[in-house]
């Protein structure tokens, strides 16, 4: 796939299914996500994997945090199967290293930019994926049951496998919208 082409096309794809990347195809998305942007060499970031069984104790995580805050009987149906949309999650985690020219800040796009690499290699290799985030990656259950301490932030969910409806096709913006000179 030509990388322009990819990423001028690129689309969420929230419904996917079996199988998930492995092998290879998964250890390049990883290394993908290895090649982000890294002011100072302080690979900011943390990648949990969670297939399988892994996406049964990410159900149980978030619905901890749920169960928590007392929330209604719909969001938690929510969020215990919010998991199982695909067959495989990625929680990207930046974890900070405190630096004097490099914030924390920073570190947390590295590790976005971690994500969208991710997202991207997944595609070009003939999978698909969707970036999720919300509330629940802030809550101190599941910080605490990530690891997650001090600066360092969850900065998404990266559900990855195979599409199982066509993408919806990329909307064409006009560039004097978004776009400033100086």
């Amino acid at each position: 796939m030509d990388a322009l082409d990819l990423l001028l096309n690129r689309r969420s794809v929230a419904k996917l299914e079996a199988p998930a990347p492995e092998g290879k195809v998964l250890e390049n998305i990883i290394q993908a996500g290895l090649r982000a942007p890294d002011h100072g060499g302080l690979t900011p970031w943390r990648f949990v994997i969670a297939q399988g069984e892994g996406l049964r104790t990410l159900s149980d995580i978030l619905l901890k945090a749920v169960v928590a805050e007392n929330s209604d009987e719909a969001t938690r149906d929510k969020v215990k199967h919010a998991p199982f949309r695909a067959p495989m999650v990625i929680t990207v985690i930046a974890k900070v290293t405190p630096h004097e020219k490099v914030p924390a800040f920073e570190q947390h796009l590295s590790a976005g930019c971690a994500v969208q690499a991710m997202q991207m290699a997944a595609v070009a290799q003939g999978f698909q994926g969707i970036w999720r985030s919300g509330k629940w990656m802030f809550h101190p259950q599941v910080r605490q049951a990530f690891d997650v301490h001090g600066d360092d932030e969850i900065v998404g969910f990266l559900y990855l496998g195979t599409q199982i409806t066509e993408p919806m096709k990329a909307p064409r913006r006009e560039l004097s919208q978004f776009v400033e000179y100086l």
